[in-house]
């Protein structure tokens, strides 16, 4: 039974970035060696899904994009299940039909997963609209990418949601690129949370390799869009560190920036940061990543041996 995770302490975010990675590494290794349906990953931005996450409320819920797998692990998916739908098994969140770039998981809330540029920014302003008129005391998160804040439908819909004073917390998690394009070449602007002026919308940059900064920073976002029941943008600057779409050999990335940002590894950052102060000491360390390597073998051991749809199921579930 898929239950939300809760974080109560710095750790627990560590164990969150810790899975994802694993996870999103594993199943790139998969993708390579076994011909498997090719994903988006967001290895670089364990920081952004898991500070963004771990400061929501049970009742809210998410939207997000077509590198989703962190926001839906730190949310609390099974890895099993993630994996058995990326490899089309009926024992994946959609029945195997969704693939990784359109899961949705009612029971944690989270509404969708579109793989179109843009496409959640289209359809939050509407899920927010009936959150409030229905009376649901939870709010709507949106994850997007630089991206599709270069399209025309992410001023649409903040705009929208500014004139219709909706609970949007929009969540900008600009990687620097956009697929294969740097964003220094669409965009004039280092902060996308500059454009929120301009829409009477409050924003706010934090640094989206800092999970500690980016719960602190969405925490205070989120009681603004609950006390004021207005839209929000928090703009988390990270980087992806691989390719835009597995396999990918990132051939159109400048090494060295590349380079500069891996010594930035969210990941990396948290374990030194936890190890030096304490919190954590190394064999402890040791013991939670072989627990987690356990948790993804047991996860593509249950994919693989799950069975894929049966032909009559082909039109279940589908409404057009």
């Amino acid at each position: 039974m898929d239950r939300i995770r809760r974080y109560s302490k710095p750790l627990d975010s560590l164990q969150s970035m810790l899975l994802i990675r694993a996870y999103e590494e594993r199943l790139a290794a998969l993708q390579a060696a076994a011909g498997l349906p090719g994903t988006c990953i967001s290895v670089g931005q364990e920081a952004s899904a898991v500070g963004v996450v771990a400061a929501l409320n049970g009742d809210d819920l998410i939207l997000t994009n077509h590198r989703s797998a962190g926001h839906l692990l730190a949310r609390g998916a099974d890895p099993g299940r993630m994996m058995a739908e990326v490899m089309g098994k009926r024992t994946g969140y959609c029945g195997g039909k969704s693939g990784s770039l359109h899961i949705s998981v009612k029971a944690l809330g989270v509404v969708l997963t579109s793989t179109i540029v843009g496409g959640e920014l289209s359809l939050a302003t509407g899920v927010a609209l009936s959150q409030r008129m229905l009376g649901r005391s939870g709010i709507v998160v949106c994850f997007f990418g630089d991206g599709a804040a270069c399209e025309g439908i992410f001023h649409e819909s903040i705009n929208l949601a500014s004139v219709w004073k909706l609970p949007i917390l929009y969540v900008c998690e600009n990687n620097q690129w956009q697929a294969f394009v740097h964003r220094r070449e669409t965009m004039r602007t280092d902060r996308i949370a500059s454009w929120a002026a301009g829409y009477g919308v409050e924003a706010v940059t934090v640094d989206g390799n800092d999970v500690q900064a980016v719960q602190t920073a969405t925490a205070e976002a989120t009681a603004h869009v609950r006390g004021t029941s207005r839209p929000f943008l928090l703009e988390c600057s990270t980087y992806r560190l691989r390719g835009h779409f597995e396999p990918d050999d990132q051939s159109y990335v400048d090494p060295a920036e590349l380079a500069a940002w891996r010594t930035k590894d969210p990941v990396e950052h948290m374990k030194a940061r936890m190890l030096q102060s304490g919190e954590l000491d190394a064999q402890v360390l040791a013991g939670i990543e072989t627990e987690i390597e356990r948790q993804i073998d047991t996860a593509v051991a249950f994919a693989k041996d799950s069975p894929y749809p049966e032909f009559d199921q082909m039109t279940t579930d589908v409404y057009a």
